[in-house]
């Protein structure tokens, strides 16, 4: 077994997870990451934990929702999540665009029907990460041994390193009434973040992590944003995402590419069309676009927002939390002709913060 598999599993369970003796483990890994799996299970063996592998398949999944348009909550699958005390699922399927022919109409069905799984495993210690497959590496314009060497350098930072230079940023949203982000010609927005909390994310429920990131007030963002970069949603590239806010809903929207899907996306239900989240990438280490949000978002000199739930611990007690089977992530370049304000002032300008010694 590559050493890098066995650090990458031990990263897992003692510094995303602490996975503790008698902890019930689900461990979801695609067929590529046997080699994954098996080092997370003497781990958990090691541990006295107790695990469980199911196979994720895009194959499968893809099978059952042509097969179908009427989809009810699986109860089974939910019981399975509240006798959990951890949940592990890396991506690394063989095709990544698997999935490119379900209808959009059809993957917003599948996401209500389960939207009560997803909170109840969200509720639950969980990582999420990647196993290094040549699908992802294609996906990517990298071979994969270049790939292979990109996420593992990506998961094994120096994690406590990492938290301390994220925590200057927290720092600075905390207590914060207004987050302000311009970008070029096409991108001012603004939004309160009043009462609302900032998290570190540095490599827990996230691996790799390397962000900090909050949740708006849900009727409070106004302006508009154009997303550069391009994303995967439902094995779909959606490009050139043009999105305006008012009063915290998107009142109006455009792609340069599958505009039908951003569509789709933003009618799953009430929520899809308000902010859940806004995230600023800290991550040096994650220096090239991979079309992966699980790096590309923690990217250095990049912002993102995800349009659809909130983040439980990212809510106030007095704030509304925003819920929808949504939470999709799309992510502007703020390298160049970009600021970040917080309450007026300035704290990033064109990808340097302002506690860098470069700014």
């Amino acid at each position: 077994m590559d050493p890098r598999i066995r650090e990458h599993a031990e990263v897992i369970v003692d510094h995303s997870t602490g996975i503790e003796s008698g902890e019930n483990v689900i461990i979801q890994l695609p067929p590529a990451a046997e080699d994954l799996a098996v080092a997370l299970h003497e781990l958990c063996g090691d541990r006295g934990a107790n695990p469980v592998w199911i196979s994720n398949s895009d194959r499968a999944s893809r099978a059952f929702k042509r097969a179908t348009d009427s989809f009810e909550e699986p109860d089974h699958e939910l019981a399975f999540y509240e006798e959990t005390d951890a949940f592990i699922i890396a991506r690394g399927g063989a095709n990544v665009t698997e999935g490119a022919d379900v209808a959009p109409e059809t993957n917003a069905a599948y996401n209500r029907a389960r939207r009560d799984v997803k909170e109840e495993r969200l509720s639950k210690t969980w990582c999420l990460t990647q196993a290094p497959t040549a699908g992802h590496a294609q996906l990517a314009g990298m071979s994969t041994e270049a790939y292979e060497n990109f996420v593992y350098d990506a998961v094994s930072l120096d994690w406590d390193a990492q938290r301390e230079f994220q925590a200057q940023l927290v720092e600075r949203l905390e207590d914060a009434e207004e987050v302000r982000i311009r970008s070029g010609e096409e991108t001012d927005v603004r939004m309160s973040i009043a009462g609302n909390t900032a998290l570190n994310d540095y490599g827990e429920a996230n691996l790799p992590g390397g962000e900090v990131f909050t949740a708006p007030v849900r009727e409070s963002v106004a302006g508009e944003v154009y997303f550069d970069l391009p994303l995967y949603r439902y094995g779909r590239e959606i490009e050139g995402v043009r999105l305006r806010f008012e009063d915290g809903r998107v009142v109006d929207h455009s792609a340069e590419r599958n505009e039908d899907l951003l569509a789709s996306i933003l009618d799953t239900d009430e929520g899809s069309r308000y902010l859940g989240e806004l995230g600023i990438g800290m991550n040096r280490q994650i220096d090239q676009f991979t079309y992966n949000m699980l790096f590309d978002e923690k990217m250095n000199e990049t912002v993102h927002m995800a349009v659809g739930s909130a983040y439980d611990e990212c809510v106030g007690e007095e704030n509304d939390r925003n819920e929808s089977a949504e939470h999709v992530d799309m992510i502007v370049d703020m390298s160049e002709d970009s600021v970040i304000e917080i309450d007026g002032e300035v704290v990033q300008r064109d990808g340097t913060f302002v506690f860098e010694d470069d700014f």
